[in-house]
Order: C-alpha cells, then structure tokens, then sequence
C-alpha cells in the first residue's frame, strides 16, 4: 500500500513560520527520494524541494534560504520547515517520491493547504 498523508498547513502572516510533516509508506520512504511539491490556485504544481535516502538535499530558487526539508527514517516521516513565508507561498503542499510522478501513478494525498495573508 502507498500513501502520503501531509499535515501542517495552516493560516500564517508573511513572515512567519510553519512545519509540515508527512507520514509516507515505509516501503517507499526508505527505499526512494522524496519530495515537496505545490500548487497554487490556477497554476502547475511545482518541484519546492526534494531529500535523498542519504539526505542530500535541493531546493528550488525560491524557497532557498528560507525552507528546510529533513527526514526521520525511523518514523518514515517527511517535514518541511517553512521560515520568513511570502505571499507567494500561498499554495497547497504535497509530499511524494519524484520516481512515482506520471501517468503510470497516482497516489498524491490530499496535501496541506499554506496561506501566507498580510
């Protein structure tokens, strides 16, 4: 069974902080890279960051500076730390593994809405 289960998202002022966390299948959170995507309203979902099984991480130019990725292996669970939030980081956040992503897959949660207001 795969699954992505995010949580975390909330209402918060620009500026300020929040931390997703995700909890994926054990089978695919070990074995594979993982993501952090997001959409927001009538736009594409894009690629924020992604973490190697060996925690190598990349960061899209955006968020560089401000968002964290971490992975606890034990408690196969995903987490983004958000720092200094901007409006444009209103979206909803997926967790996923990039290997995953096509036509032959789907199992994206429901994701975790983000809304940065001033």
């Amino acid at each position: 069974q795969v699954r992505f289960a995010e949580s975390g998202g909330g209402l918060v002022q620009p500026g300020g902080s929040l931390r997703l966390s995700c909890v994926v299948s054990e089978n695919i959170f070990r074995t594979y890279t993982m993501a952090w995507y997001r959409q927001a309203p009538g736009k594409q979902r894009e690629l924020v960051t992604e973490i190697q099984t060996g925690g190598a991480t990349t960061y899209a130019d955006s968020v560089k500076g401000r968002f964290t990725v971490s992975r606890d292996n034990p408690r196969n669970t995903l987490y983004l730390q958000m720092n200094s939030l901007k409006p444009e980081d209103t979206a909803v956040y997926y967790c996923y593994a990039p290997v995953l992503v096509g036509p032959l897959y789907n199992y994206w949660g429901q994701g975790t809405q983000v809304t940065v207001f001033s």
